[in-house]
């Protein structure tokens, strides 16, 4: 397609130069394991909370996915485990029960990512030593419980095929730092310090026309829409808490020489950020056009597992 915008190479030696550029280790002192939820403080979950004004109220995720697909090779496992068939020998009293199983990361569960699930050259936020802190027993450190509190603040919707008048983006394309500047002053809306950037892609409404597809690299994948690199700089300046796209955020093919997912070591590892994958925007989408807005509170409540690399969850937006 000639519109499409395909991202602009960039050395590896030019993305080693932008993550020491945007590292915060040692801002919030060497033993933080918040990272960029420092930002976030009550004053702003204050100013959030004022942005409730309708009462709408709808989810970030995806339906739990318990069917095998090309983006879905560990759907999730679900099996009930007593129905109200078993008589449990208590009068007219049943209960049902039922178990869930899954591993969330990858392209087709809604899930949150802790600082301890990426590591650059050894290294996970912080500076701290990967082999050290993420083990085969569990994390012993930045592990998903430092959100134990959850993710509560003002949300903003960059909705980049709404901005291009598309239904979605197209698989390897990316989003440069200009166009979503583009997207932000369209939207009459400005990401400040301890703001929530919701990224739009419109993975999930492809996904829902056209069938899953792999997301993985050619020949054998089709890739996915993202952003460029060239994003991560402005969400550092802008001082950005947390990121909840649609996909995982990430351009693929990889427009960095050498280096398959760039985005999570940029934000995960080096600006110790919250980072989300594969939520679905859709229903918010369409809840900002009926509200005719752009902002919102977010709530968002990972699991409290100690020693995880992250957690399923439901991100809500609230108007």
């Amino acid at each position: 397609m000639a519109d499409r915008t395909l991202p602009a190479p960039v050395t590896l030696a030019e993305f080693d130069a932008l993550f020491e550029k945007v590292k915060n280790w040692g801002r919030w002192g060497p033993d933080d394991e918040l990272g960029t939820l420092n930002y976030l403080t009550p004053s702003s979950v204050r100013a959030a909370a004022a942005l409730v004004r309708s009462g709408r109220h709808v989810t970030m995720s995806i339906p739990m996915n318990t069917v095998a697909g090309p983006d879905n090779p560990s759907p999730v496992t679900y099996h009930v485990v007593q129905g109200h068939d078993i008589d449990i020998g208590s009068s007219t009293l049943t209960f049902a029960t039922d178990y869930v199983g899954l591993a969330f990361h990858g392209d087709c569960h809604t899930h949150m990512d802790a600082l301890c699930h990426i590591a650059y050259r050894g290294q996970v936020y912080n500076g701290r030593p990967a082999l050290a802190v993420m083990t085969t027993r569990g994390a012993t450190a930045l592990d998903v419980t430092s959100y134990a509190d959850g993710l509560v603040g003002r949300g903003v919707l960059l909705d980049v095929p709404r901005f291009r008048g598309v239904p979605w983006l197209e698989p390897g394309e990316a989003v440069t730092r200009d166009e979503l500047l583009a997207v932000e002053a369209s939207a009459g809306v400005r990401l400040g310090e301890g703001d929530i950037l919701v990224f739009r892609t419109g993975h999930h409404a492809r996904r829902l026309a056209l069938g899953a597809w792999d997301n993985g690299y050619p020949p054998a994948g089709e890739g996915k829409a993202g952003l460029h690199v060239d994003t991560i700089e402005w969400m550092h300046e802008r001082r950005i808490a947390a990121f909840l796209p649609d996909g995982d955020g990430e351009t693929v093919p990889s427009n960095v020489e050498g280096m398959l997912y760039p985005i999570h070591p940029l934000q995960v590892t080096a600006m110790g950020m919250l980072a989300a994958d594969s939520l679905q925007l859709e229903d918010v989408a369409t809840a900002c056009a009926a509200e005719g807005r752009f902002e919102f509170m977010v709530v968002g409540l990972p699991l409290r597992l100690p020693g995880a690399t992250g957690s399923p969850w439901n991100p809500i937006a609230i108007f």
